[in-house]
C-alpha cells in the first residue's frame, strides 16, 4: 500500500507571518495537532505543532504573558523548519519507519514540489485497524 491511499488531501495551512494565535485558532477549529507552514507559493517551508505552541508558552509566568505570546510571536518563529516529506508512492510501511526514526507524528507528502497531502501516525493506524495494510 502506497502513502497516496490512506494520505489526507484537505490540508489546512499556514503563512509564516500569521501570529501563534491565528494557527491555534486553526487546528482548534479543524481539530488537527499541526499545520504545514507555506510560503506565498505554497511551497512547504516549516510545520507548527501543538508542541511547539507548548514550548513557546512554557516560560511565561503570568497569563498576561501567555497572551503576548499567542498574540506577539510569528508561526515563523516557534515552528520546524523542512519538515519531514515522502513522496506518494512511498509505501506506507516505509513511512511508518521514517517517523519512528525521525520521532515525527506526521508527515508532509510532496509531489514535484508541491504539498499534496500528509500522513500521519493515526492514519497507518487506522489502515492497519481496517485491515487495509
Amino acid at each position: 500500500m502506497h502513502v497516496a491511499e490512506i494520505m489526507r488531501t484537505d490540508l489546512r495551512t499556514v503563512p509564516p507571518d500569521a501570529t501563534v494565535a491565528d494557527a491555534v485558532e486553526i487546528m482548534s477549529e479543524f481539530h488537527v495537532s499541526g499545520l504545514p507552514v507555506v510560503d506565498l507559493h505554497g511551497r512547504l517551508i516549516g510545520v507548527v505543532s501543538t508542541t511547539d505552541v507548548l514550548d513557546a508558552t512554557a516560560e511565561s509566568a503570568s497569563p498576561a504573558e501567555r497572551e503576548r505570546v499567542f498574540e506577539n510571536t510569528l508561526v515563523s518563529d516557534i515552528m520546524t523548519p523542512r519538515p519531514a516529506t515522502v513522496l506518494p508512492e512511498t509505501e506506507v510501511m516505509e513511512a511508518a519507519r521514517h517517523m519512528l526514526y525521525l520521532e515525527v507524528h506526521r508527515l508532509f507528502v510532496e509531489d514535484a514540489g508541491r504539498l499534496t497531502g500528509v500522513v500521519s501516525q493515526s492514519d497507518i493506524v487506522g489502515a492497519v485497524a481496517t485491515a487495509r495494510l
